[in-house]
């Protein structure tokens, strides 16, 4: 799955581990996320799009 996570993180000046401390998870789950390695479950998907103020589909795209 594509994302912007990477993006959108370094727009607001956020470390991975201040990103994950915001959304409930460790900085290797986010970089996991970043690199598509893993795609995040819906909660952590709602909550990060909670974090950036944005809907799900302007961070994460499937490929469709």
């Amino acid at each position: 799955m594509n994302n912007r996570l990477r993006v959108l993180r370094a727009e607001r000046g956020w470390s991975q581990e201040e990103l994950g401390g915001r959304a409930g998870v460790s900085r290797q789950a986010i970089n996991a996320v970043e690199t598509g390695k893993y795609d995040p479950s819906l909660p952590l998907a709602f909550r990060l799009a909670r974090l950036f103020g944005c809907p799900i589909e302007e961070i994460f795209d499937d490929g469709e």
